[in-house]
């Protein structure tokens, strides 16, 4: 953790970002660890610091907007605009510096994500194609799959009327922003990226969604790893056995596809 500095950013709405940072070699690639939903940038503490160890590569994770300790934006919009958020956090890499003044990051980049950040991370990368390899954990199929489970969660009420109630909340307050483009469509959009997709067993709330997800992307080059004891989802629940079990196959996939 001494080596992560706190950072802060623009998003392109003008809003405020933040998150930890971690430099690796000059002009080595970077990658970006995105949270889920309800979680903060805490979560992927550990799994940073190790990936920056392993690699040298410069790793950034943002709390995503609604999250954190008093978070600049108070609310999330589940996904309306987190993967623009996530080219913004791409555009601030673009702008760090070395002592002597060139640039820290000059490689391609990676991006992880769990839950919403997944989504966050899929949206990203068929904006920016610098984004050369995805791990993607827990992905829900559409934003609004994703409020369904949230109102769920939240309200311990699963019927067919509260989640319509809270996706229409969300677009309301998005003024517009929102959309509902599936996870796979997403997907058919990107060419020429690696792909891990993490879920975990049978009891997964995201495994199927994660594991349908697979047949989506156009060049078909996906490595799946399912049934998972431990996913990104509930890491704080996990010992240190099982942390690293889940964390080094994220690092291996990062360090070769980055290569």
């Amino acid at each position: 953790m001494l080596k992560a500095t706190d950072v802060t950013w623009n998003n392109h709405d003008g809003t405020k970002a933040r998150g930890w940072v971690i430099r690796g070699a000059e002009g080595a690639p970077a990658v970006i660890l995105l949270h889920r939903y309800g979680a903060d940038r805490s979560w992927l503490l550990n799994l940073a610091v190790k990936l920056n160890e392993t690699t040298n590569f410069t790793v950034l994770w943002p709390d995503l907007r609604g999250h954190g300790e008093n978070p600049p934006v108070s609310t999330s919009l589940l996904g309306a605009v987190e993967g623009d958020d996530a080219t913004a956090a791409i555009d601030y890499l673009h702008t760090l510096k070395t002592p002597l003044g060139k640039p820290q990051v000059a490689g391609p980049i990676g991006l992880y994500g769990v839950e919403l950040g997944a989504y966050a991370a899929l949206d990203a990368a068929r904006r920016y194609p610098e984004v050369r390899a995805l791990a993607l954990d827990s992905t829900p199929g559409s934003p609004d799959d994703l409020i369904r489970a949230v109102t769920i969660r939240h309200t311990s009420m699963n019927n067919s009327i509260l989640p319509r109630l809270g996706s229409w909340g969300v677009r309301i307050y998005s003024l517009g922003k929102y959309h509902n483009t599936s996870s796979c469509d997403l997907a058919r959009s990107l060419r020429d990226v690696k792909v891990v997709l993490l879920t975990g067993d049978e009891g997964d709330p995201w495994r199927a969604s994660t594991l349908a997800l697979g047949k989506c992307f156009a060049n078909g080059a996906v490595e799946v790893k399912k049934d998972l004891t431990l996913t990104g989802y509930n890491l704080p629940a996990s010992t240190g056995e099982q942390e690293e079990a889940y964390d080094r196959p994220v690092i291996d996939f990062f360090d070769k596809a980055l290569r």
